[in-house]
């Protein structure tokens, strides 16, 4: 079941990017490295593949909205597991978890199906065959 369409998706993917970066001084965990560029570095990849990907929120546009969500699923597990995988999970483990978790959870609730390609049409007329 598909319940957050493609323009939500993207403003979380914004909001979201922006707060992964923020966390480890949002949170107080700067003095962990591998914890700070962990979530730095997937909240970069977020922001970037959000500008790439053919969807409302979007610039570039060259990134299907289905590899977008495939990425963020993986991005999210990884994210999740990130304490365990990097041993950082006796200082800090919480922020990347819930994070990690919540970024999986939107990439399988989000519609593969961008709301733009609909309204092309209305814009486009070649899409809708009038020369």
């Amino acid at each position: 079941m598909k319940i957050i369409n493609t323009r939500l998706h993207g403003k979380i993917d914004y909001v979201a990017g922006l707060l992964f970066i923020a966390s480890p001084w949002i949170f107080d965990f700067r003095e962990s490295d591998a914890a700070t560029w962990v979530l730095m570095a997937i909240g970069l990849l977020s922001v970037a593949l959000s500008m790439f990907t053919d969807y409302e929120g979007g610039i570039v546009r060259s990134i299907p909205m289905r590899v977008h969500l495939t990425t963020d699923i993986f991005a999210g597990a990884f994210l999740a597991s990130s304490p365990w995988l990097f041993g950082f999970a006796q200082d800090v483990f919480l922020p990347h978890l819930l994070m990690g978790l919540f970024q999986v959870l939107a990439g399988l609730l989000t519609s593969a199906h961008p709301s733009h390609d609909q309204s092309r049409s209305l814009i486009d007329p070649k899409a809708e065959g009038i020369s």
